[in-house]
């Protein structure tokens, strides 16, 4: 009573072909989006394809009530071909899939919260633990102000971490990867965990330790996730300095999480990203290499990222008070993203006046941010600082070094706050032989 696998993976491949195109007759069908077309297969229509120099055919046909897909290949193929070409729809179709399929958001929960009252529909988004919703998130590394040339090495490193399935399994390591993206409130941490979901077209765990009740608990969520996904814990910094009485979770039940051996037995395929305000006071346990591999720092804004935000935000590629800005932060003066971003979409009817508010608001509020994190750069002190950090921190993708936390801007009203505590982020990661000497292959779809 289950359905063939490889007639819906022959489907999808065939569905796919621009001979399919060319045909004198299909069917159109809707796709699983609104504005998805699908093209089908009449009933004994024939469609061609070619592979490895070969000529094969297919036939849609319909047999015993069950729909058939009929390959054609020439004996003195069949040898050469059949099991490259199997194989090579095998590829096409997961990759189509991967292309097409839904993302999604899923966020864990109390066991408490589930009554276990709830319809098959509902079913269909939970995953024990785990809900979900669409992840609709538009983010991508095009939109994200980050340095050119840091966000190529990132794509890169995605890239060839989605092909290095064998390389990984040759060097007897799981196949995952893991970074960690730091930096003040505001910098653009969460969006850079969409852009990198969207680039991947994978699932995104977004894992609240708050609902954790213990290390068994967290084991069991990583146990319900699945291959090809993000799993993002932000906020690890606050988490682990907090003590959280809430939870009996515990630092080695995070390690174990991190690179335990349930981690190595069931979590092929994934990312795993943390997000932290700052790195320094972190137990550098949890940084070395191997729980994390790769580390970005989120800084606040520089004249390189301003640019990108003002080309985002207000269509700007150029203008008479760039050179203006740039002084600015050439004078030690930043605004985190959000900041800068929010002053550009309160005035995007008129980019003259949002370039105004934004120097009037390095002029003030963003006055001596940059500064400061120049001569902690300068201090012997804090570089040796930084060389000790880095002997655990695998590898180091950065555009600056970590300044002070900052007061928000909330539009173009600027409020001056007394609270000393540190803000945190809230936001969530929210590519015909008709011949009697021909073999005939069967695939049928039982129903």
């Amino acid at each position: 009573m289950q359905h063939n696998q490889l007639y819906r993976k022959v489907s999808v491949y065939l569905n796919s072909l621009t001979s399919m195109e060319d045909s004198d007759f299909t069917n159109l069908f809707t796709g699983k989006k609104s504005n998805e077309i699908v093209l089908g297969l009449d009933p004994n229509q024939v469609i061609e394809d070619d592979f490895l120099g070969a000529k094969v055919s297919w036939i849609n046909e319909r047999k015993l009530n069950r729909n058939t897909f009929v390959l054609k290949v020439r004996k003195a193929d069949k040898r050469r071909i059949l099991r490259p070409y199997l194989q090579h729809i095998h590829s096409v179709s997961d990759e189509l899939d991967q292309i097409r399929k839904d993302l999604r958001l899923y966020i864990n929960v109390r066991d408490d919260n589930d009554d276990g009252d709830h319809d098959d529909d509902d079913d269909k988004l939970r995953n024990g633990r785990w809900r979900s919703v669409p992840f609709t998130h538009p983010s991508t590394f095009e939109t994200i102000a980050m340095e050119t040339d840091l966000k190529n090495r990132v794509k890169s490193d995605l890239e060839s971490f989605i092909k290095a399935k064998q390389y990984y399994h040759r060097l007897g390591r799981v196949w995952k990867r893991s970074f960690l993206l730091y930096g003040p409130s505001g910098t653009g941490k969460s969006s850079f965990v969409a852009a990198m979901a969207n680039f991947l077209c994978y699932d995104v765990y977004d894992v609240d330790l708050s609902r954790v009740s213990s290390d068994s608990d967290l084991k069991m969520l990583l146990l319900q996730t699945t291959s090809k996904s993000v799993i993002v814990i932000e906020d690890l910094d606050r988490f682990l300095l907090g003590k959280s009485s809430t939870t009996a979770l515990s630092l080695s039940g995070v390690l174990n999480f991190m690179d335990g051996i349930l981690n190595t037995c069931c979590f092929e395929e994934r990312v795993m990203v943390f997000t932290m305000n700052s790195k320094d006071q972190i137990d550098p346990a949890i940084l070395r290499p191997g729980r994390i591999d790769v580390h970005i720092h989120f800084p606040l804004c520089d004249f390189s990222a301003f640019k990108t935000l003002a080309s985002s935000c207000l269509g700007l590629k150029d203008h008479k008070l760039f050179p203006q800005v740039e002084e600015i932060f050439q004078n030690g003066a930043s605004l985190s993203p959000a900041e800068m971003s929010e002053l550009m979409i309160a005035n995007r009817n008129s980019p003259s006046r949002a370039l105004k508010t934004v120097i009037t608001a390095l002029q003030t509020d963003g006055d001596g941010r940059g500064s400061a994190a120049g001569r902690r750069l300068g201090d012997g002190g804090s570089r040796k600082s930084t060389d000790e950090s880095s002997e655990h921190s695998g590898v180091l993708f950065s555009r600056d070094n970590t300044v002070k936390e900052f007061r928000k801007l909330y539009g173009l009203l600027r409020l001056k706050s007394h609270r000393n505590s540190p803000s945190f982020d809230s936001a969530t990661a929210g590519h015909k032989d008709k011949s009697p000497s021909s073999d005939l292959a069967s695939l049928q779809r039982d129903d």
